[in-house]
């Protein structure tokens, strides 16, 4: 896996070749027990690494859309599995619990329901209040540059909007980690005030 801006985080990622994007799994290496959200599908080196650095104890899927290889991570690991609340009812692959608004999935690592997107109650979270992590709905289809999905696949375009708004004005965002694109590592906040600046009349 490859070390990210943090100490503690790596990802690991598989390109999209309909899309030209990476898709990213992300692993939050912590005392209590590593985190991984939005698993991708390991090679041999990248699943010994994560042994080494003590395996996973929890995996946050953000949307149903980002099952990707969750399952077969869970038990390989022995982690338990968490998906967002808002799609309990006909989620695709089985849950230990469900996240919602305002939840902590372990200290320092906290929920934000977005609206709007592909299915509802999409996740995003914040890691220690500095690390913005997206699903689906905010991307980077180029580097340095934020964006959201099209409004052909958004449920609600003005839900949607509202939701990137919500999350660009969290204050002392210093990264944006996307599940699909480019990341951001550094002046997370002011490529999150570019994206919603973009929506102006829109």
């Amino acid at each position: 896996m490859k070390r990210l801006h943090r100490d503690d985080l790596f990802g690991w990622s598989v390109f999209d070749e309909s899309r030209n994007i990476d898709f990213h799994g992300l692993a939050w290496v912590r005392g209590g027990g590593n985190v991984l959200v939005d698993p991708m599908p390991m090679s041999a080196h990248d699943e010994a690494h994560l042994h080494a650095l003590g395996g996973a104890a929890t995996i946050v899927v953000t949307n149903s859309d980002h099952t990707r290889d969750a399952v077969g991570l869970a038990q390989r690991f022995g982690a338990k599995m968490l998906g967002p609340r808002g799609e309990r009812d006909g989620f695709p692959i089985p849950c230990d619990g469900w996240l919602g608004q305002g939840d902590t999935v372990v200290p320092g690592l906290v929920v934000h329901e977005v609206a709007g997107s592909k299915t509802p109650g999409e996740l995003a979270l914040t890691l220690e209040g500095t690390t913005l992590i997206t699903g689906d709905l905010i991307r980077a289809h180029e580097g340095g540059r934020l964006c959201i999905l099209p409004d052909a696949k958004l449920t609600d375009s003005d839900a949607a909007r509202s939701s990137a708004r919500r999350l660009a004005a969290l204050p002392g965002i210093e990264a944006v980690l996307v599940g699909d694109g480019w990341p951001v590592f550094r002046h997370g906040a002011e490529a999150l005030r570019e994206l919603v600046d973009s929506f102006a009349g829109t």
